[in-house]
This record gives C-alpha cells, sequence and structure tokens, in this order.
C-alpha cells in the first residue's frame, strides 16, 4: 500500500472505540488530530506509545490537537487497555485492517526471519480540515508525540 505525504486528504474511517461508539473522522473536523496506528494493545511497545499520547494530552489539547490510537485488536481488548493505563482517549479497533491499509499503515514485516502482514507503526497528524500535515512511518513508539510536537513548534514560528 502506498505511504500517504503531507497535503493528502485523509482516508475517512468510521471504526468502533473501546466502548462501542462509533467514531468517524468526520466527528473530529475543526479540530487538528493525532491519529496513531500501533500492532497489539497491552504489548510493550504499544504501552509506551499510548502512554506517552496519555501523558501529553493536556499539552495536546491546549495546541487544539485530539489523539486516537487505531489497532486491530476488538473493543474489548482496547477497553481493557485503556482500564489498566488510564488512558482516557479513542481507541480504535480496525480488525480488517481496511483503515490500516488506507493510510499504508498495514504491509510486509520481518521479525526473526519470518515474514508477515501486520500493522506498520504510523502516525498523522491532520489539519482542521482532515488534511494530512505530516506522516511518519516505520518510527519507534517513543517518537509519536515528540514527532508532532517538534511539527508543530515549526509550524507557529
Amino acid at each position: 500500500m502506498a505511504q500517504l505525504k503531507a497535503g493528502t486528504r485523509a482516508p475517512l474511517f468510521e471504526l468502533l472505540d473501546q466502548q462501542d461508539k462509533k467514531v468517524k473522522l468526520s466527528d473530529f473536523k475543526g479540530k487538528k488530530l493525532l491519529i496513531y496506528f500501533y500492532p497489539k494493545a497491552d504489548t510493550p511497545g504499544c504501552t509506551i506509545q499510548a502512554c506517552s499520547v496519555r501523558d501529553a494530552m493536556q499539552e495536546l489539547r491546549g495546541l487544539g490537537i485530539a489523539a486516537v490510537g487505531i489497532s486491530p485488536d476488538e473493543p474489548q481488548q482496547q477497553q481493557n487497555f485503556d482500564d489498566r493505563y488510564d488512558l482516557g482517549f479513542p481507541l480504535l479497533s480496525d480488525a480488517d485492517h481496511a483503515v490500516a491499509k488506507a493510510y499504508g499503515a498495514w504491509g510486509k514485516k520481518s521479525m526473526y526471519g519470518k515474514k508477515y502482514e501486520g500493522i506498520i507503526r504510523s502516525s498523522f497528524l491532520l489539519d482542521e480540515k482532515g488534511v494530512i500535515t505530516q506522516a511518519w512511518y516505520k518510527g519507534s513508539s517513543k517518537d509519536t508525540v515528540p514527532n508532532v510536537l517538534k511539527a508543530l513548534k515549526g509550524t507557529q514560528k
């Protein structure tokens, strides 16, 4: 799947969150949005990533940014993850990988010599109109928030 670039309209989505509520991209119209894709709830790297977003939420909200995390996990798994770490932002279930594919965040991977398809850890910053302003692929779980803050500080000069 092709990677998305800055200036591209973000693909629309409608997914269930951890409380089985439908969440659509259009719900965030008029706000900047951080969307990040992660492989599996409650695994070490994904926990680091989610907790860093949680810890930065006050600062992100102050900058007018909402956040959502997306993984193939079912809503109940997402709810357990949220409960365990008190994340407090939408975790969306993309069980069929359709949204991850649309964002170029699903593809071939390799671990210990074994090849498989899965989530490519990726994050996107969207403007108030749903246009991608930044896209980061194959990032570290620790880079999501610093990348967003650096991108925003670069545009506020």
